[in-house]
């Protein structure tokens, strides 16, 4: 059961390294964010004022927020949606392994040659 358990921990420890180094799954993640980033991005987000603000204090705010989404949020984005995508992927193998594992501790044999204590 323990060697058992051991190959379990084994090939989750190697799939999750795959998931961040290997090739195939990193283009796959980078598209797979881009797509996600893309669509983040596309939404439209709108600042409404309490109050009427004069002309120069609008505009001032319409180019910092323009700057905001040009510039400066499509990198953050994209570097939060790669985490989560990661984050999912490594959840997948962990449910992977748990499920193994049930299946094993499940499908295990009773050791020959112990007593079993029955309580009545």
């Amino acid at each position: 059961m323990h060697r058992k358990f051991k190959e379990l921990l084994h090939d989750y420890k190697r799939e999750v390294f795959q998931i961040a180094h290997h090739k195939k799954d990193v283009e796959s993640i980078s598209k797979e964010c881009m797509h996600l980033t893309e669509d983040v991005l596309q939404q439209h987000f709108q600042y409404h004022f309490h109050k009427l603000p004069d002309a120069n204090r609008a505009e001032i705010v319409n180019m910092i927020s323009s700057y905001v989404r040009e510039a400066i949020l499509p990198p953050v984005v994209e570097k939060v949606m790669q985490r989560h995508v990661i984050l999912e992927r490594r959840v997948d193998a962990l449910q992977k392994l748990l499920e193994a594992s049930l299946e094993a501790l499940s499908q295990a044999q009773p050791l020959e040659g112990r007593a079993q204590v029955t309580r009545g």
